[in-house]
């Protein structure tokens, strides 16, 4: 019998993308799922804002239609709502995961959220002088 790992499609704002980096990460390490979510670029990517990167390269329709293919192959959604903050698209993804019946899954109100956070407050507080 194959072995069928849950898939986590991790939806939010691309203001979010480290975050949600480490989220996926954490998913697939803990869980062992599959995460899929933003295509999380580096900064040396050329002209590569600090978000809105669909907008900014005039893709934003078809990456949001994309991504709502993404969700009917996952078995649930991992919203990243950082300080409780959905924009439109995200809002939109939520509305129609719940349409097609996917549980979701709220960063907020997660353990992984929770160690997220941790992970960003200890890295605060070694920064700070």
């Amino acid at each position: 019998m194959v072995y069928m790992p849950k898939i986590v499609v991790l939806c939010g704002s691309s203001r979010f993308v480290q975050e949600m980096s480490v989220c996926a990460w954490l998913i697939e390490r803990d869980e062992k799922a599959i995460a899929m979510g933003l295509h999380l670029l580096p900064w040396w990517y050329e002209n590569c804002p600090e978000h809105h990167l669909a907008e900014h390269e005039g893709v934003a329709d078809e990456m949001d239609r994309l991504h709502l293919r993404k969700i009917d192959l996952a078995n649930e959604i991992f919203v990243v709502n950082r300080g409780h903050y959905i924009g439109d698209s995200t809002r939109r993804e939520i509305e129609y995961a719940t349409t097609h019946g996917r549980p979701i899954r709220w960063y907020t109100d997660d353990p992984v959220g929770a160690v997220v956070e941790k992970m960003i407050e200890d890295a605060t507080t070694k920064a700070s002088p």
